[in-house]
């Protein structure tokens, strides 16, 4: 039986705003195919395939391409490109028109950057969320991302195995809270859960988590954290993306809220200015957050799908999450099947981007 692409269709993310005003012109192996993304003069972006539609010139930073005013410009003949992916200007003679880029649409949220990959090339055919969360009295992002062999339906597929949670991650009382519902594109799985914690050379401690997850495709998992003990609120987003068939780049993107008044003091933070608290928790948050996925990592990377696994109850919604994920593939006959690629020897990359 056909298994689907390793790509399922969806928004998938590419960087940062702030990697893309830092670095002007960023290249990437992205959904299998080589890509580069810039930010214009105005602040819009373009995601674009890396080749240029003149005479196929590679347009990545590592072999030429560069930004000048705003515009892409091709190392082979000089041909520039505005955001919207058409050639607006050449050395000798004028732009043609029908010279234009392969652009992917774009979206952004809180000042991340994602691109819609459709099966065949095709259109967008549901949004993200249009508004991006408050920003006030917020951290910066910080964004950790890691390379490992993986598939974004084994990695999303976390968010409703709760019996994973306990058994991999220690954590007590795990429970849903509500419904898990589904609704087209959008996936909602709540629950709440106890964490205990090594805080450094001050000990253990206990936390007592409320996370609401919304799950929009397999590229992009939303999830607001409260820490009802000391009074945390946090934001982290996952975001999954294939690189090349093979490898997949895991985003952890956290936020934490400027805490005032906590209900209950963490040790040293009653010393710390107001300030400085959210960003040292986000810090934490961040490397925990880390050091679960390196637990999970371990089985993603090397596990060997089932597409019939012989559950228990305990196991929850897992085929339900399978048949969700159906509408993200090309028509095979075994859409909840995720492509398998070979794993032995890989090895993992861990990026860092401090907001």
């Amino acid at each position: 039986m056909p298994l689907p692409s390793p790509f399922p269709e969806g928004w998938f993310f590419v960087a940062s705003r702030k990697e893309l005003m830092k670095a002007r012109l960023i290249e990437k192996t992205w959904m299998g195919e080589n890509i580069v993304a810039w930010i214009d003069d105005d602040g819009e972006v373009c995601v674009s395939r890396a080749y240029c539609p003149h005479l196929g010139a590679d347009l990545r930073p590592s072999v030429g391409g560069t930004v000048c005013e705003g515009r892409l410009v091709c190392p082979f003949h000089g041909y520039e490109f505005d955001t919207s992916g058409q050639c607006v200007k050449t050395p000798y003679a004028p732009a043609p028109k029908t010279a234009k880029l392969g652009v992917f649409p774009t979206h952004e949220i809180a000042g991340l950057i994602f691109a819609w990959w459709g099966i065949d090339g095709r259109e967008p055919q549901w949004p993200l969320p249009e508004e991006s969360p408050d920003q006030t009295d917020w951290t910066g992002l910080k964004i950790r991302t890691i390379r490992f062999p993986g598939h974004p339906q084994e990695t999303t597929e976390n968010s409703v195995d709760l019996a994973h949670l306990r058994y991999v991650h220690g954590y007590d009382n795990v429970k849903r809270v509500g419904r898990f519902t589904v609704d087209g594109h959008v996936l909602v799985s709540d629950f709440d859960f106890r964490s205990v914690r090594k805080l450094g050379r001050f000990g253990f401690l206990t936390f007592d988590i409320s996370a609401l997850t919304r799950i929009y495709g397999l590229g992009y998992s939303y999830v607001k954290i409260r820490e009802r003990s000391v009074g945390i609120d946090m934001r982290l987003w996952i975001l999954a993306t294939p690189v090349d068939g093979t490898l997949i780049d895991f985003s952890i993107v956290s936020q934490v809220k400027e805490m005032r008044k906590p209900k209950r003091w963490l040790p040293g933070l009653a010393f710390l200015p107001t300030r400085f608290r959210a960003p040292l928790m986000n810090s934490f948050t961040s490397l925990q957050q880390l050091h679960d996925v390196r637990q999970d990592l371990v089985i993603w990377a090397n596990k060997e799908y089932r597409s019939r696994p012989r559950l228990c109850r305990s196991d929850g919604e897992v085929m339900p999450f399978r048949y969700y994920c159906a509408q993200f593939y090309p028509d095979t006959g075994d859409s909840v099947t995720p492509v398998r690629a070979a794993r032995n020897g890989a090895q993992t990359m861990e990026t860092v981007e401090a907001g």
